[in-house]
């Protein structure tokens, strides 16, 4: 149950979920966090976190591979910390063990990843954690969403997390006073679990980027969760109640905006961002001309990048939203740096099959100002707007002036006409798979994720190839009105 009381509590808790490297943010947190344990003393603070600290759009953690994220934790003084989707898919394991193993000084903790080759978990991986506060222990498990078939791509097998939490609590329950779950399953699945799963006492979620300002309860289970980026940090005061042995939870979320910043978080964010512009300070090629990139219409860079998804997963056509690129570039010489600036989605090529009729219904899509302008979020897309569409092997008639949806007059693949029958292979990226912008691309069968090259990846490889950049200046698009 959830109490109001005025007794000083016996654990106070603090959690934080999907900061997304706002990195800022972490340094107030980190204050926050000292300011708590000089008030309550270190034994009766507890901090966790509870996945997605890390995202390689920000240039500290781009180029120091997340160690930036893990030095700001260790600073924090955080005691466990679960995965979430940007750390296990946007990272490989070889980078993840290399931060985690040989820099985290706080315990990872996630129940339902193992390696697919040992199905064992990595030696910085435990299912949950014991953890003592102020006399009380502290069962900890954590789980993490299981997009299995990514995972797989990278090597790591993700199981069900509701059995593996089911199977931990059954495990610790007698050994704990009090179970908690870090959760990066979205609240949709903290419910269920809450439901379903017996023995659970707190469960802290992210992954949805859900706030709770007021927790959930779902009959004996807490459930508390902090929104996205930082913008607040979770408090859970804990008290035991000495007759029914049973705890109680009083939650708030912190708003962090007017919190100061530890110094010493601070000054690890500026380290990492000098010697990371040094990193991405790689020069990839020099340009003769400028490759101009715009969301509302065809442009040379959009047309590189989807050329470069056809020729990367072996595809007949190649297709991309134009608003995955927020800039184009300028002549003379392209860093590593620009190309993150430009392109800082963690998003991944695939190949699938489509239908003619598909994709003659997406690239009508593409002339309207609806889906142009569609705002988008999540799903890896860190863009602001959907955009048109970007091809390679297609070439397109259209007339603005007839109606929505009749307004392409002729397509060829290759020099054929496109068969609405047909089944054509398309190079393009995992967003799509989601159902989100073009929405119809999700229908496509026979889908392989290329995993862990990043879109960015791809056009890298193709401004090194100068009939590819001569190419990009070709129109796929032709008005006929």
């Amino acid at each position: 149950m959830i109490e109001t009381t005025n007794d000083v509590p016996d654990i106070v808790l603090l959690h934080s979920n999907d900061i997304h490297s706002r990195l800022e943010q972490t340094a107030k947190m980190a204050a926050y966090m000292e300011d708590t344990r000089r008030m309550y003393g270190k034994s009766r603070v507890l901090t966790l976190d509870i996945g997605d600290h890390m995202d390689r759009m920000r240039v500290e953690t781009e180029a120091s591979d997340g160690l930036v994220n893990i030095a700001l934790m260790n600073a924090a003084g955080y005691d466990a910390v679960t995965l979430g989707n940007n750390e296990g898919l946007t990272f490989t394991p070889e980078q993840l063990d290399a931060g985690f193993r040989e820099h985290a000084q706080f315990q990872t903790v996630c129940a339902n990843i193992v390696q697919m080759s040992d199905g064992q978990r990595p030696t910085w991986m435990r299912p949950y954690a014991m953890i003592e506060k102020a006399g009380l222990r502290i069962g900890i498990i954590g789980v993490t969403a299981a997009f299995a078939e990514f995972y797989r791509l990278l090597g790591w097998e993700a199981g069900d997390p509701l059995k593996a939490v089911a199977e931990q609590v059954d495990l610790i329950r007698s050994e704990a006073d009090i179970v908690v779950i870090m959760s990066h399953l979205g609240l949709p699945l903290d419910r269920r679990m809450a439901q379903e799963i017996p023995g659970i006492d707190l469960i802290l979620g992210g992954h949805t980027h859900h706030l709770l300002e007021e927790p959930e309860m779902i009959g004996g289970t807490c459930i508390c969760a902090t929104g996205k980026f930082g913008e607040y940090i979770g408090r859970v005061e804990i008290r035991l109640d000495a007759q029914t042995n049973r705890p109680s939870f009083q939650a708030v979320c912190i708003p962090t905006a007017e919190l100061r910043e530890d110094e010493e978080a601070a000054a690890i964010i500026g380290s990492f961002l000098e010697s990371g512009r040094s990193r991405l300070s790689r020069v990839i090629t020099v340009l003769d001309a400028p490759l101009p990139a715009r969301p509302e219409q065809e442009s040379p860079l959009s047309n590189l990048l989807a050329a470069g998804l056809r020729r990367w997963t072996g595809a007949e056509i190649g297709i991309v939203n134009t608003g995955q690129l927020l800039d184009g570039l300028g002549e003379g010489a392209v860093t590593a740096g620009d190309l993150h600036a430009l392109c800082p989605s963690p998003i991944n090529p695939c190949r699938m099959k489509l239908t003619g009729a598909v994709i003659r219904r997406s690239l009508e899509q593409a002339l309207q100002r609806d889906y142009i302008d569609k705002p988008i979020r999540g799903f890896g897309f860190r863009g602001l707007v959907l955009g048109t569409l970007a091809v390679d092997g297609l070439d397109i008639q259209y007339d603005p002036n007839r109606k929505p949806n009749e307004q392409i007059t002729a397509v060829t693949v290759n020099g054929l006409p496109l068969q609405d029958s047909r089944s054509y292979t398309v190079g393009t990226i995992d967003m799509f798979t989601f159902g989100v912008g073009y929405e119809k691309i999700k229908d496509g069968t026979e889908i392989s994720y290329f995993l862990p090259e990043f879109i960015r990846d791809v056009l890298e490889r193709e401004l090194r190839n100068s009939e590819a950049i001569q190419d990009s200046r070709r129109k796929r698009w032709l008005r006929m009105d």
